[in-house]
Formats: C-alpha cells, sequence, structure tokens
C-alpha cells in the first residue's frame, strides 16, 4: 500500500529506508473528522516529524540510543479526506500489512478514533491482547450526537471487542456521568493519575501482549497546549514519561503502540509536538524489543 511520504514532508529522526529489515514501522493517521470541538490534527504526523530533528538519538533515561536499531518511518497513510468510515478502513488494511510483515506499529494521530482499525487488527492477532490507554478522555460513548464513528467511541468500541477487563485506563479526568459510571463497572479504570496506578496496574498483565495509546491531551494544557480537546488538570511531560518507561521496564510484551491528536495550530511555540517527538523516541528504545 502507497503511502505518502511528501504529504508528511519529513521522516522521523535516523529512520531508515531499510523496510525489510525494520522492526518497527512509524506511519501516520492524518484524520481529524470527528473531532467535538477543535480539528487540526491531521497535521499531527508531519509535525512530530519536524520536531524530532531537534531530539538528540541518545536517552539518558534508558541508556539507548535510536542511532542503534533500525525503524522505517512509512510517511502517512492516504486517508480520502471526510470519508471516516473508509479511512478506517484504509488503517485496517494498512495494519494488517504491518503485523503480516512481522512489523511493530506505532502510528502518529490525527484523532483518537483511528486507533479503532489499529486494535482490530491486533486483536485478531493477539486474542488476548491487553490495552493500556492514557488520556484525559474517556473514549467510552456509544456514540457523539448520533454518530458511533467519533473521537470519543473508540474505547467503548475495544471494550465490545476484547472485553473491557482487558482495558486498562489511566489520567481519565473528562467523559459524561455515564461514561465513568461505566468505566468503574466494566474497565480497570484508574482516573485523573497515571504514574503511580500505572505501577499498581502492570504487575496485573503479566506477559500479555499489551497495546499502548496515548492521547497527547493527558497532559495539562500549559505542557501540551497543541490539542484539540484540552482539558484542565493534567499531568507533567515528566510524569508521562515515567510511565513509558514502567511500561518498558516491566513483564508486559508490548507489540504497538500510537500517540493520537497533537493538533499544532494551536501552539505556537511547538512545544506539543516537541514533547510528541520525545514520546515517540522513549517508546522507540523501550518498546520495540
Amino acid at each position: 500500500m502507497k503511502l505518502d511520504q511528501a504529504y508528511s514532508g519529513n521522516v522521523f529522526i535516523c529512520s531508515s529506508e531499510d523496510y525489510e529489515n525494520s522492526k518497527a514501522v512509524i506511519y501516520g493517521m492524518p484524520m481529524d473528522y470527528t473531532v467535538s470541538f477543535r480539528p487540526g490534527s491531521r497535521f499531527g504526523p508531519s509535525h512530530i516529524r519536524q520536531a524530532s530533528v531537534g531530539l538528540e538519538e541518545y536517552s539518558p533515561y534508558l541508556d539507548k540510543s535510536i542511532v542503534d536499531m533500525t525503524y522505517f518511518d512509512a510517511g502517512d497513510l492516504l486517508l480520502p479526506f471526510g470519508n471516516a468510515g473508509r479511512s478506517l478502513e484504509v488503517i485496517n488494511e494498512y495494519i494488517g500489512s504491518l503485523l503480516a510483515d512481522d512489523k511493530f506499529p506505532i502510528g502518529l494521530g490525527g484523532e483518537h478514533l483511528v486507533t479503532w482499525p489499529v486494535i482490530q487488527q491486533m486483536y485478531k492477532k493477539y486474542p488476548d491482547l491487553i490495552l493500556i490507554h492514557i488520556d484525559a478522555h474517556a473514549d467510552l460513548r456509544e456514540s457523539y450526537e448520533g454518530e458511533p464513528l467519533s473521537h470519543s467511541t473508540p474505547v467503548r468500541k475495544a471494550a465490545e471487542l476484547m472485553g473491557g477487563k482487558n482495558i486498562y485506563q489511566f489520567g481519565i479526568r473528562s467523559g459524561s456521568r455515564e461514561e465513568f459510571q461505566y468505566g468503574r463497572e466494566n474497565i480497570n479504570f484508574y482516573p485523573f493519575e497515571v504514574a503511580a496506578p500505572m505501577k499498581e496496574a502492570l504487575p496485573k498483565m503479566g506477559n500479555r501482549p499489551v497495546y499502548v495509546t496515548i492521547d497527547i491531551d493527558v497532559l495539562d494544557p500549559s505542557a501540551a497546549p497543541g490539542t484539540g480537546t484540552a482539558e484542565a488538570g493534567g499531568i507533567t511531560s515528566k510524569e508521562l514519561l515515567e510511565a513509558v518507561h514502567m511500561i518498558a521496564g516491566s513483564d508486559v510484551n508490548v507489540v504497538g503502540c500510537d500517540l493520537v491528536e497533537v493538533a499544532p495550530i494551536y501552539d505556537p511555540t511547538q512545544q506539543t509536538q516537541i514533547v510528541a517527538a520525545k514520546l515517540i523516541r522513549e517508546m522507540l528504545l523501550g518498546f520495540v524489543k
């Protein structure tokens, strides 16, 4: 399947042109057609790549360098603008091809609905999959304004597919009363905080396959204002990095990850995509074995 590197404008720092020998593949999902407040996250993937050039290759947290690994940046998926249903099909098909090639997918969003087709394919390959969801929003609605294809519905869809007790949610601080009730009753639900409950929850997951999805708006708007639905009261970038490193150092088998909802137009300082790029570096070094 052809991806569009011209649209993305560049590639993530130190990425290789050798797809065949790359364990991990970075790819963009430039879709923001169902957002309920501010659009613009379709530009997130390209801006995360641009920000990556300011990174050091070396992670002092993990004592590893991305120059010592081989990964491929495939550019952005060519999604039919405005057609959410077909765009999800394109993502689904592409992830199926990556998993068939035994690659570790690292997705750049885009709105959070793009995670739904990824989960479908990951669950198809790993029927004992666990989903770690780090976000300000519960994303547990059945629909939004009557529309089931919404960035507020992907985790509810995942729960109905793979069972809510295989999902762990962290940092949630926004949602309807019904979503919070559903989360408490059906999900491993850890609202408001991330690092402390992560430390408690990881041993419960054993060594099962895990997919990690992070919405940048879990961070406080003071740390990441460039997102479509910013929510006050979030965590610091230090805490989010700590959570990523906890996952990397645990017994779980991370099989893929994504980072979504970076909307660069709302952050003239570029801090949001700078944080996002560093998170991608740490996930590359920590999750890809």
